[in-house]
């Protein structure tokens, strides 16, 4: 693997690429760590070292802004809105027939989806700005710090308008960022700033867990995490390489003098066909009763059953309906991206057909079928992938933010092997040996 890195290296083209991405990889994490106008940094650090961040509530967006969100820095809300704009595009593509048919138009039509997109990104950056603002000037950011209310300590209107600008335009250079690295660099740009991330928080949230431990100075609770983590990574590489290739015949066609067609190949249906996207849509949906309790202020029963069993992540209810949020957004978004019966009509267009299955209805029978039955362990292997750190780790103070968590592994194992991917497959068009033998 080091040899193919350095042939990589080696590689005029590649090494460009690779070096491109690199630094706007440095871009990025310098931007993560620099405040924005209006902010107490020194009360931000305060609060931070005293490790009594919220972080039930705003963990998730905080993991995939690098540890930036609760900093309240340039890039405070990282990758999280446009996330959540291609979530609702994709949603309202199977919604709405103008969408449909843009999706249809090709690469005309992709490009306007994606504009689309980066509109419905600034717009939501605005709101979750606006709200994060708020919460600072609160001090509901931080639960118990003494000096939670004087991280912003100009509340006047262009103070607060100014935060807020400042933020949406970080997000819309993280979006720039994201794309200049698909275009000129190597792998998928939003999805390395998402990698990059959540990796940055890996070594301080794994030391955190060595100083809290008691065994041997934390040692053994430290060594005990590691070797679930690579458990659990080896497990998560299993499962997502895992798929279900249904063969596919092509019928020969003579044009002419010609013959066509008479190829075999086959769809692959990955076991995990939905990704990460119903862990995701879950916990999103579980912060929201937990977020109208925190600015609602109330001490009514229903607040108090909330904050007890939904916002608490160790609780029975929260565990048994974060499962099943997950079970059901898997088999939702499987449902609205792959069409079996879209998939069969272009097969029978140009004249293919799956072995002793005949073309048309019965083959879009045969792939929701099959769809349906592979869906099944690759959503129950999202939930259990998901709640095993939450339940197996609670005793060394890990919670849903452990860098081992669910969502955490299954989005650096996906990036970690798509890009690997990418990088292999340019050192085999020089004819080198690529990373997987």
């Amino acid at each position: 693997m080091l040899t193919a890195f350095a042939r990589a290296f080696k590689t005029p083209d590649l090494r460009k690429k690779l070096l491109f991405t690199l630094g706007i990889i440095v871009v990025y994490r310098i931007g993560t760590n620099i405040p924005i106008p209006g902010v107490d940094y020194r009360n931000v650090q305060i609060c931070m070292d005293a490790a009594q961040a919220n972080q039930g509530i705003f963990g998730l967006v905080n993991m995939f802004s690098g540890g930036a969100l609760l900093q309240i820095t340039v890039f405070a809300l990282g990758i999280m809105p446009y996330i959540t704009a291609s979530i609702i595009l994709q949603l309202l593509t199977v919604v709405i027939p103008r969408l449909e048919a843009l999706k249809k138009e090709g690469q005309a039509g992709t490009a306007k989806i994606t504009q689309y997109t980066r509109y419905l990104t600034v717009a939501l950056a605005v709101l979750q700005g606006t709200g994060l603002v708020a919460t600072a000037r609160s001090g509901a950011l931080f639960q118990g710090c003494p000096v939670a209310s004087e991280i912003v300590p100009d509340q006047s209107m262009f103070v607060t308008i100014t935060m807020v600008i400042t933020m949406t335009a970080g997000t819309a250079a993280v979006m720039w960022l994201g794309e200049l690295i698909t275009d000129r660099g190597v792998g998928n740009g939003m999805s390395m700033l998402m990698f990059i991330s959540i990796a940055a928080t890996f070594p301080s949230a794994l030391w955190a867990i060595k100083e809290q431990g008691s065994l041997a100075d934390g040692w053994i609770e430290f060594g005990t995490v590691m070797i679930v983590g690579l458990v659990m990574v080896g497990l998560v590489v299993f499962v997502e390489q895992a798929q279900r290739r249904i063969p596919v015949q092509y019928a020969k066609r003579m044009i002419g003098r010609r013959s066509y067609g008479g190829t075999s190949t086959y769809i692959p249906l990955k076991v995990n066909q939905a990704g990460v996207i119903p862990v995701i849509f879950a916990s999103s949906l579980l912060y929201i009763p937990a977020l109208i309790v925190q600015f609602s202020s109330s001490t009514a029963g229903w607040a108090t059953w909330v904050t007890n069993n939904l916002a608490d992540t160790g609780a029975t209810a929260h565990i048994i309906l974060y499962f099943f949020l997950i079970v059901f957004f898997a088999f939702f978004y499987v449902a609205i991206t792959f069409n079996p019966e879209e998939v069969a009509d272009n097969m029978k267009k140009y004249g293919g057909f799956i072995p002793g299955i005949r073309a048309g209805r019965p083959t879009a029978e045969y792939l929701s079928y099959v769809l349906n039955r592979i869906t099944w362990p690759g959503s129950l292997y999202l939930g259990l992938i998901s709640l095993v750190p939450t339940m197996a780790l609670a005793g060394f103070g890990a919670n849903q933010n452990f860098p081992f968590g669910g969502t955490s592994i299954l989005i650096i194992v996906g990036v970690g092997l798509e890009t690997v991917r990418q990088i292999e497959s340019q050192l085999q068009q020089r004819n080198y040996e690529g990373f997987l033998r």
